[in-house]
């Protein structure tokens, strides 16, 4: 049975703040991860002002970020403090549900493997 959440978006599960590790974690390293076909990975990045921007890239499944091309990857940034991972959560989740069909069909790219 559907959860009500699960209902509202046609039966998909979205991306929740809990399933992204700590901001001690990312002020350490990055963070990846995948769900319903697409990948993600966010990790704290230099900004003009000497300060950090919470970067935040998606691209289909199957492959991981360095063997994924470019052109299939989308990234935006955020302000990096916790506000700014509720708000990549959220930009993945518009991402995720305005684009079901290449979510759903992600993982037909096997067959580029190289």
């Amino acid at each position: 049975m559907l959860s009500e959440a699960q209902q509202r978006h046609g039966g998909w599960v979205l991306i929740r703040r809990e399933d992204i590790l700590s901001m001690e974690y990312l002020k350490k390293t990055e963070f990846t991860g995948c769900h319903e076909g697409m990948r993600y990975r966010l990790e704290g990045v230099a900004d003009g002002d000497g300060g950090k921007k919470l970067r935040c890239t998606i691209w289909p499944e199957p492959f991981n970020y360095f063997k994924t091309p470019t052109e299939q990857k989308e990234t935006a940034e955020f302000p990096f403090e916790e506000d700014g991972v509720v708000e990549a959560v959220a930009w993945m989740n518009g991402r995720l549900l305005e684009e079901k069909e290449k979510w759903e069909h992600s993982k037909d790219g096997w067959d580029s493997y190289q």
